[in-house]
């Protein structure tokens, strides 16, 4: 902008102001139209697959050939007067009550030990992924190979004089589940363990040298000073293992135990598979999901909640 202002003497003298910055380009909007095949994916693989568990749910389907009738909330009466189904509700529960804790506690210690780097440690750590990259039928193969009546278990049961207390372990009521139990803690707890080392790491030093300046020995330090610091991700890793237990058992029972002896091993996620594949009751099986589902997004809140960060 140009101003005309008069100097002494009556001579004009011409001065400029400086003129509003220009206004900063829009920003290209490219970055939403390469989002749009991401989000296109998100809706059909996943909300897709998730909606469909709800339709299918109140629908008379039995089998995929036969002809579809709407159900309603009979699909509902029908599982919750079914046995099976309460038996795998408390099988379920068992295995995660037991197996749950059991993984994170004992994957947290492993992992604070190997932060720790004692002598070896990098061969540790391969040592404790190696479950992590079997497959799971070589785990059940393994497993299979060690609980059989003529397994290994059983072998040295009776080579240390203990052979009275050899048993069928995968077809007993009593020990069937208890098995399935060993194997998913076996499968994750090293796995979980390199998680909660790689975290521990990062930890500044400085922590760990206060309080062995401070008199806190390992154990105290590792529960009171390094647990609430990674405390978050701790909650972030118990998801994971409670997911991965829920909906991921129906492959081991499926492997080893069939469900059985009866439904004394059934789980949740194995009675989807079992009514849906085998019964071929597409109804009942997707009733079973979509509790299942409720039972996953209730178990995600809570421990979500529990491992929050109090500060």
């Amino acid at each position: 902008m140009t101003l005309l202002s008069s100097a002494p003497g009556g001579a004009s003298v011409t001065r400029k102001t400086p003129s509003a910055p220009a206004a900063p380009p829009r920003r290209k909007q490219g970055g939403v139209i390469l989002a749009v095949p991401a989000l296109v994916w998100y809706l059909v693989f996943m909300v897709g697959p998730l909606v469909a568990i709800f339709v299918i749910a109140a629908l008379h389907w039995p089998g995929m050939l036969q002809p579809v009738s709407f159900a309603g909330v009979q699909n509902v009466r029908t599982v919750l007067d079914d046995p099976v189904f309460m038996d795998a509700v408390a099988n379920t529960a068992v295995q995660l009550v037991v197996a749950l804790p059991l993984m994170i506690v004992g994957a947290y210690m492993l992992g604070y030990y190997v932060a720790q780097q004692p002598p070896g440690h990098r061969v540790l750590r391969y040592l404790l992924f190696i479950p992590g990259l079997i497959s799971t039928p070589a785990k059940a193969m393994v497993f299979y190979a060690v609980l059989s009546p003529d397994g290994l278990f059983n072998g040295a049961l009776d080579k240390v004089g203990l052979g009275s207390l050899a048993d069928a372990w995968l077809a007993s009521p009593s020990t069937a589940l208890a098995c399935l139990i060993v194997l998913d803690v076996w499968s994750g707890i090293g796995f979980t363990a390199v998680l909660f080392a790689a975290r521990l790491g990062s930890v500044p030093d400085e922590i760990g040298e206060a309080a062995q300046l401070d008199g806190a020995g390992h154990w105290r330090a590792m529960w009171r000073i390094h647990f609430p610091v990674i405390r978050d991700f701790v909650g972030v890793v118990t998801m994971l293992q409670f997911l991965w237990t829920l909906f991921g058992s129906a492959q081991n029972v499926l492997l080893l135990t069939q469900g059985g002896p009866g439904s004394s091993s059934t789980t949740l996620s194995f009675l989807v598979y079992q009514k849906a594949f085998i019964a071929a009751d597409l109804g009942y099986s997707q009733t079973v999901g979509v509790f299942l589902f409720l039972v996953g997004l209730a178990g995600l809140l809570t421990i979500r909640r529990v491992f929050r960060q109090n500060y």
